[in-house]
C-alpha cells in the first residue's frame, strides 16, 4: 500500500472509486470531476494497492465571504472491499501530517465519532450550509468566533444541482 499525491494519469481511477464507495449516486464523481475541470486549488492524494486506487481524499478551500479562512476535508472514500481495515484511518493521518494541512483550519461533515478520533471536534462557528444545525459539522485548529455560513466552491453546489442531490451528504462517515 502506497499514498502519494493524485496524479492526472490516476483521476480515471478515482472516478471510478468514487462511483463504487458511494454507490446510487454520482454527487461525489461530479464534485472532483467540476473541481479537476475548473482547476479548483484541491490538495488530493489516494492509496494505491497493486496499482488500484483504493482510497482517496481530498481538501478544497472553505470561504468567509470571499476570505480563504480554512479548508474542507471532502470527498474522502474508500473502496468497499478495503472498509473497516484502517486504510481510511491511515490516509487521513497521512493528509494531516502534510504542509499544505497541518496548520490549517480544517471542517469536515461526517460522523462525529469517526473524525473526533482524528482531533476534529464539534464547530459551533462558522455555521455549514448544508447542515444547519451542525449536528454533523466539525472543526479542527478553529478559532473562528463570529457566527456565518461557511463557503464552499461553487462546485459543490453544481455537483448536487447535476446529480439530483441538494448538496447533503448522502452518507456520513
Amino acid at each position: 500500500m502506497k499514498i502519494q499525491k493524485l496524479t492526472i494519469e490516476n483521476r480515471s481511477k478515482v472516478y471510478a472509486l468514487l462511483q463504487h464507495a458511494f454507490p446510487g449516486t454520482d454527487y461525489e464523481v461530479a464534485l472532483v470531476r467540476k473541481l479537476h475541470e475548473n482547476s479548483r486549488p484541491v490538495h488530493e492524494w489516494v492509496c494505491i494497492h497493486t496499482s488500484k486506487v483504493i482510497a482517496y481524499i481530498a481538501f478544497s478551500n472553505a470561504y468567509d465571504g470571499t476570505d480563504i479562512c480554512g479548508l474542507h476535508l471532502a470527498p474522502m472514500a474508500v473502496a468497499p472491499e478495503f472498509q473497516n481495515q484502517g486504510v481510511g484511518s491511515e490516509l487521513l493521518k497521512f493528509a494531516l501530517r502534510q504542509e499544505a494541512i497541518k496548520s490549517r483550519t480544517l471542517f469536515v461533515l461526517g460522523e462525529p465519532a469517526y473524525y473526533q478520533r482524528f482531533g476534529f471536534e464539534p464547530c459551533g462557528a462558522p455555521i455549514c450550509p448544508f447542515d444547519k444545525n451542525n449536528s454533523h459539522f466539525l472543526s479542527m485548529r478553529n478559532n473562528i468566533a463570529v457566527s456565518f455560513s461557511v463557503g464552499y466552491e461553487p462546485e459543490f453546489n453544481a455537483a448536487a444541482t447535476s446529480s439530483g442531490k441538494q448538496g447533503k451528504k448522502r452518507r456520513l462517515r
